[in-house]
């Protein structure tokens, strides 16, 4: 019956049409009644502890770090970089979108920001070389999602806050299927082009990228700099955000000089509005958190996957065609707040590693940003492409395929993870 009240707010308050982060607040205010524990001075103080958090405050500074990169000319920088490398070559302009959405993503985290900044820079490249560009920013958009899963993603952040894991295991685990992902795409991309028609392409040049090499090589170091700092224990998450927003800073004025001054206090605003949604959406989470755990909801939900309980890989089957499910109705953030504290203690009761459990849970919930009808990442390349969205959507099935047929893989073989995971810790 809690679980019914829970649910049942909470599917009711989106259903006519209120802000997911309220719409969590009025799930949890149900809860209060429901339980007969109304009280608004609790209301507001969980908000206030859930994002009085130190681990948080890598949210809003990898964004500012995310919008710098872009205003500094770095995100142009790594592009060109791509394309010289691999450029020449048949449907070289796909591969250059997948190298250039890893390496943003290892420095912003963000999945609309990053595929926002590939999209702007590449689809115009693309359609001027007669590109499918439905089927182009389709690969775009699954080059974007890379962002939730390799460091330093927000998503994971949120998680280890959540679930109460170490963020720095969290960052060091996703390296390796965030790299699985960008070669996955590589490969399905190198079977859609097979069958496409472009224009020529200049031949390689190694004077060409030894200067894209030159002048890239200041935005190349900066994933070097936050990962290598993390591994050798230099910095913090939180600290290495900072670090990334110094960097970009250091490099878009001083050194490409391109970052107008004058233009900061606009990138800080732009920031500041994006990290508040996601913050105030942490703190409304909270409160259902807490709630959650005060109602025994995740005891319930592990009395009903108790007879799965000791088959850990069968286990993580079913949870992650739940999460397949809730990922198509939500959005990536709102659904690892929602459903971490619910799946944690079965995880745990389970024996299977919660580093493991977050890196797949955040990879599923990102392929759940480009499944229709939310697809977040899909309206966002659809708006920079000029696409219809159904287009889009058509473009982006190969890619959705074959990035959810690796996710089952690391199901059945999770040593995919676990190994250089630990190694790399």
């Amino acid at each position: 019956m809690t679980i019914f009240f829970f649910v049942g707010s909470l599917l009711g308050a989106m259903a006519i049409g209120m802000p997911i982060a309220f719409a969590l607040l009025a799930s949890g205010v149900v809860l209060m009644l429901h339980l007969g524990n109304f009280d608004t001075q609790i209301l507001a103080q969980t908000m206030l502890e859930g994002v009085n958090n130190y681990p948080l405050m890598a949210v809003p500074f990898f964004m500012l770090a995310g919008e710098l990169m872009n205003a500094g000319g770095l995100s142009r920088r790594i592009v060109r970089v791509a394309e010289a490398a691999v450029g020449h070559v048949r449907g070289g302009l796909g591969y250059v979108a997948i190298i250039a959405a890893t390496v943003v993503a290892s420095i912003s985290g963000s999945a609309v920001a990053d595929t926002a900044a590939v999209a702007a820079l590449l689809i115009p490249m693309m359609r001027g070389a007669g590109y499918n560009v439905p089927r182009a920013a389709g690969l775009i958009a699954a080059g974007g999602i890379i962002a939730p899963v390799i460091p330093p993603s927000i998503a994971i952040v949120v998680f280890g806050v959540v679930a109460q894991v170490s963020i720095t295991k969290l960052f060091l685990a996703g390296i390796a299927p965030g790299a699985m992902m960008a070669l996955t795409l590589a490969a399905t991309w190198y079977f859609c082009a097979r069958r496409e028609t472009f224009a020529q392409t200049e031949t390689f040049s190694a004077r060409r990228l030894l200067r894209a090499l030159r002048e890239g090589v200041w935005a190349l170091v900066l994933p070097v700099v936050i990962i290598g700092g993390m591994k050798i224990g230099a910095f913090t998450p939180t600290e290495a955000a900072v670090v990334a927003v110094v960097y970009a800073i250091v490099v878009g004025r001083l050194v490409y000089g391109e970052l107008s001054m004058r233009k900061v206090p606009e990138i800080i605003v732009t920031a500041a509005k994006t990290s508040s949604t996601v913050l105030f959406l942490v703190a409304c989470a909270l409160v259902s958190a807490w709630l959650i755990t005060i109602a025994n909801i995740p005891a319930q939900v592990t009395a009903l996957l108790e007879p799965f309980i000791g088959n850990q890989i069968l286990l993580m089957f079913i949870i992650m065609l739940l999460v397949i499910v809730v990922g198509t109705a939500l959005d990536l953030m709102p659904t690892v707040l929602i459903m971490t504290p619910i799946l944690m203690p079965v995880i745990t009761k389970a024996g299977i590693d919660p580093v493991y459990f977050g890196v797949m849970f955040v990879l599923n919930n990102a392929i759940g940003l480009l499944t229709p009808p939310v697809g977040t990442v899909l309206n966002v390349v659809a708006g920079t492409s000029r696409c219809s969205l159904d287009s889009v959507i058509g473009g982006v099935w190969p890619f959705l395929l074959s990035l959810t047929a690796l996710m089952f893989l690391f199901v059945l073989f999770p040593q995919l993870i676990l190994v250089p995971a630990a190694w790399l810790h």
